[in-house]
């Protein structure tokens, strides 16, 4: 039976119930997919859970036999490994999927997508790709530039990622917000979820009992990064720190360019790679100034006078909302 226009205009978020899948479900409420008909799948211990999808009540349901069948766009927003345990069944139902968990970023089918890539690396993007991905703020950020920097003949790049406790998902904020508290109180802080205090401390890795989490989190960034250069451009040598902060995800890249290379033309070659570059008398990037931004911020590089081949960059992007906007936006790409 062929399925009727609701079924037609079906869109599956496979991990609703996270901090990135609410964050998608309301930009394609805002969208031009507003009228479309909205399934919400996640995990066992998020099914059940009441939101809003459309104006109307609605429960996040368990991944089901069944659950992904005509569908027009599947997004996968939840972790890598529900991804990996639902993508077969996603596949077979046809549907174009858009997977923003790191799980099929390195696949030789997967076409990664962000504004402006196929420009930046000289390919074109297919008119109707059956599998994307969407890379995270940090991967998309730490990508951009080392493309942007080829011109100056790049030969080296060191980044720093400061990740906030959001990339833990809502246990994760929750865990902040409480052992923020306890301190304040001069109470012992609770460590269910990072196994550590991480409220007013910075951390290479979690508690002993979260370091696979931790390590995971650096992996999955460095497979994201390699998967979207794919010998394109330099990789970089990257470090994940944990940062006491809620939401945005900030950066600090040290390079090796030619001795050609100045600030202008460097800040120039940012801006048509897709940053804003802010006014060095300004407020630099920061986690608040980029809170509810689409773009990523950086400030205008500057010289290591100790290593004349040298320049520093920092930056900071919305973790949650970017890859969520340009997810909406490559749906819209895909959709006549």
């Amino acid at each position: 039976m062929p399925p009727t226009e609701r079924e037609s205009h079906r869109i599956v978020i496979a991990g609703a119930s996270s901090l990135l899948g609410a964050e998608l479900k309301s930009l394609l409420e805002e969208s031009k997919f507003a009228g479309w008909d909205f399934r919400l799948l996640d995990e066992e211990d998020a099914a059940g859970t009441l939101t809003e999808a459309g104006g109307e009540a609605t429960v996040i349901q368990p991944v089901e036999e069944g659950s992904f069948e005509k569908a027009r766009f599947i997004f996968f927003t939840g972790s890598s490994d529900f991804a990996l345990a639902n993508f077969e069944a996603a596949q077979r139902s046809g549907a174009v999927i858009i997977d923003l968990s790191g799980h099929s970023i390195n696949a030789v089918n997967t076409f990664v997508w962000y504004p402006g890539i196929a420009a930046h690396r000289g390919r074109s993007f297919p008119e109707q790709p059956h599998l994307t991905a969407i890379p995270s703020a940090a991967a998309e950020a730490v990508v951009r530039l080392s493309l942007a920097l080829r011109e100056f003949d790049l030969k080296h790049m060191a980044v720093t990622v400061l990740q906030p406790v959001s990339a833990s998902g809502k246990a994760g904020i929750e865990e902040l917000e409480t052992q923020t508290s306890q301190l304040l109180s001069f109470q012992p802080p609770g460590k269910q979820v990072f196994d550590a205090q991480v409220a007013f401390n910075s951390l290479d890795r979690f508690g002993p009992a979260r370091q696979a989490a931790s390590q995971g989190a650096r992996c999955n960034l460095r497979n994201e990064i390699s998967g979207c250069l794919r010998s394109e451009g330099v990789l970089p040598a990257v470090e994940l720190i944990h940062v006491p902060v809620f939401y945005g995800v900030a950066f600090s890249a040290c390079v090796k360019l030619s001795l050609g290379a100045d600030e202008e033309r460097i800040s120039d070659a940012c801006k048509q790679s897709g940053f804003t570059v802010l006014d060095e008398w300004g407020v630099g990037p920061s986690n608040m100034s980029a809170a509810g931004e689409t773009i990523i911020q950086l400030s205008k590089p500057h010289k290591d006078f100790l290593q004349p081949e040298s320049w520093w960059f920092w930056g900071a992007a919305d973790n949650i909302r970017l890859p969520a906007w340009n997810a909406v936006r490559l749906a819209e790409k895909l959709t006549p």
